[in-house]
């Protein structure tokens, strides 16, 4: 199967023609998970070693089953798998679908892709350095004199990975923010003068995501509420040139 070819803004194409390329990237962004499952399953005893970092020394996981091990292991690569693969994936998806918009909004959109990509890495190691490393040693120490408190394997790595993502997905609130302004949800102006039930909905949110204990939670919390703060300024920026009128600053 050919690459597929992306349509120009000028390009006309029949239903028939789009479900061919719509097929080929499907195929492209599948082939493109395989191909990072198998990167990552080939490398996994050190993704293994980085997950198990923030546990407390000496501590190890254990498995209970007997396939429970490589299941495991290639649930984790898979994860990975799916990471390695995602630019690739976005691109396909972006691809089959920006001839339907005109060029000023693409530059835009890539803009934001961009913009995006940065805030969910920085997350995910935000989550990693600091919010992994305090949750596991708050719920590994809890009562740990009336428990013989042992780490599984796959209920541990599916908790680290919960952690990392939502963490990365708490640094994209600048975007919903952009987006709900570009949209004319919502203002600046709007939002300055909420502030105390943005950060009371912040604080909502962040006992309403995944975590079971208060400092994951504390640690979601306090990204949530600075980058709110931080998106009401680029609110006012953006705001401003969107309209090209003028937006009194935060403050």
């Amino acid at each position: 199967m050919r690459l597929p070819r992306r349509l120009g803004h000028g390009d006309t194409a029949g239903l028939v023609d789009h479900l061919g390329e719509l097929r080929a990237r499907l195929f492209v962004s599948l082939a493109a998970l395989v191909a990072g499952t198998t990167a990552a399953f080939a490398f996994h005893h050190r993704l293994i070693h980085w997950l198990n970092a923030p546990l407390p020394a000496g501590r190890q996981p254990i498995t209970l089953g007997v396939a429970e091990p490589f299941t495991t292991s290639l649930k984790v690569s898979l994860y990975a798998g799916f990471a390695l693969a995602l630019p690739v994936i976005l691109w396909q998806v972006w691809s089959f679908l920006a001839p339907a918009v005109d060029r000023k909004t693409e530059r835009a959109l890539g803009g934001f892709v961009v913009f995006a990509t940065v805030l969910f890495a920085a997350g995910a190691t935000f989550g990693y350095v600091l919010a992994l490393p305090a949750a596991v040693h708050f719920l590994t120490n809890y009562d740990s004199s009336i428990y013989d408190i042992q780490v599984r394997a796959s209920s541990y790595y599916s908790f680290a990975l919960m952690v990392l993502l939502s963490v990365a997905l708490v640094f994209e609130l600048p975007i919903f923010v952009l987006a709900l302004v570009r949209l004319g949800v919502t203002s600046a102006a709007k939002l300055r003068r909420k502030r105390r039930l943005g950060y009371f909905s912040m604080a909502a949110l962040a006992v309403a995501l995944p975590g079971v204990d208060p400092v994951t939670t504390a640690m979601e919390m306090i990204p949530l509420l600075v980058l709110f703060e931080g998106s009401i300024w680029l609110s006012v920026m953006f705001e401003r040139r969107w309209r090209g009128a003028v937006v009194p600053s935060a403050g």
